[in-house]
């Protein structure tokens, strides 16, 4: 074990204790922009590729509201 923490650059007792240094839970409104967009680099490809759909079919949604609701007012 002493190798472990020696070659991660941590104590035994973050080894020992681990569960208690990692959050269950990531909750993006707690980070800025850039740090959401960061953590969703790190996804693999096919996560990333699901959240960049869900991206993609939002902002078509608000862009037909915004259009029909010009055109209606209007």
């Amino acid at each position: 074990m002493d190798k472990l923490a020696a070659f991660y650059s941590v104590t035994i007792d973050n080894i020992v204790h681990l569960k208690k240094y990692i959050p269950e839970v990531v909750i993006m409104e707690d980070k800025t922009s850039a740090e959401q967009l960061r953590l969703i680099a790190q996804l693999n490809e096919k996560d990333k590729s699901t959240i960049m759909n869900i991206i993609e079919t939002m902002l078509t949604k608000q862009k037909f509201q915004d259009f029909f609701q010009q055109n209606i007012v209007q």
